[in-house]
């Protein structure tokens, strides 16, 4: 092999590699911030506000971004809370899921946007998250920081997969 052929077969496929996805745990009136989505005719699920890392991004900025693009709300990143795979069983699609800490100014409310995932924004009660179908499935971790008040170290929870 050439060397340019070499660099192709190690390269992996744009496809092949890890999606990096950035959520935040924002709190308003004692409240957890979730939106609410569905892939085709499947269940509703929720998730953290959040999505996806551009090339080029940093975590923080993309935190922002996607916070804005999904609920309206202008966060600023805090500290790391939890890192953590989610690899489908087929090896299809693999995202690293990177969660922090974030808030918004003490009148902020979320609202709709443009996004057409989002079905619906939710404040929901901490203490009910349980009834809540959410992606990845860490809504016991999520408890536990926030009954903490999140003065726990960050921390890699593994490889958590639910499926949609």
């Amino acid at each position: 092999m050439r060397p340019r052929e070499v660099k192709r077969a190690l390269a992996a496929r744009e496809s092949d590699r890890p999606r990096i996805r950035v959520a935040a745990v924002i709190l308003i009136d004692d409240r957890l911030v979730l939106v609410r989505q569905s892939k085709g005719r499947g269940a509703p699920y929720y998730l953290l506000p959040g999505g996806g890392v551009e090339h080029g991004e940093t975590l923080a900025a993309a935190l922002v971004r996607e916070v804005r693009e999904e609920t309206g709300l202008i966060c600023t990143p805090g500290p790391l809370l939890f890192v953590n795979d989610s690899i489908a069983p087929t090896g299809q699609r693999h995202a690293v899921n990177i969660t922090f800490l974030a808030t918004v100014a003490p009148d902020a409310s979320p609202h709709a946007t443009d996004d057409p995932s989002i079905q619906a924004i939710l404040l929901a009660d901490v203490s009910q998250l349980n009834s809540y179908n959410i992606h990845p499935p860490y809504t016991l971790q999520l408890q536990q920081a926030i009954a903490s008040g999140f003065a726990g170290p960050a921390g890699y929870l593994g490889s958590l997969w639910t499926a949609r």
